[in-house]
């Protein structure tokens, strides 16, 4: 499988760093960089470097089309940063970051398909506690 499914609750050290899961490193190169980002008000977004390649080719282009967006892109991609894992598979998640997610002493790693979302596991109960009744009639055409 390529993608990243299921979610782990792993303690943030005093650094801040947190393991990626193994399931998530699993047939990747243990040093391939990623990008993280807050895309969402609610968590953060880690990409691998090669699903990061298309985000940034597809927001370059909207910004490209959209003047207005310049400033929007901008916002996303001044708080982004490449990070690789250490030996042991840890990221260090900034300081700011951490913050602006709300993520202190545990996170959630949760697999998003493409990509990886951090959340503080408290706001992540809350979110996916509020699904909405109609999104289980869309997603009953998905999984038909």
């Amino acid at each position: 499988m390529g993608g990243f499914l299921g979610s782990y609750l792993y303690q943030v050290d005093e650094k801040g760093r947190v393991t990626l899961p193994a399931a998530f490193r699993k047939g990747r190169d243990e040093l391939a960089p990623f990008v993280l980002i807050k895309v969402h008000s609610d968590a953060l977004t880690l990409y691998p470097e090669e699903n990061w390649l298309d985000v940034e080719v597809r927001l370059r282009e909207y910004a490209r089309r959209t003047p207005r967006a310049r400033h929007y892109a901008l916002g996303l991609t001044s708080n982004a940063t490449e990070l690789t894992p250490d030996r042991q598979g840890r990221i260090l998640i900034p300081e700011r970051l951490r913050e602006v997610a709300g993520i202190t002493e545990e996170a959630m790693l949760v697999g998003a398909l493409d990509k990886i979302e951090i959340w503080n596991p408290q706001r992540f109960e809350t979110s996916i506690g509020g699904a909405d009744d109609e999104l289980g009639e869309m997603f009953a055409g998905i999984f038909a």
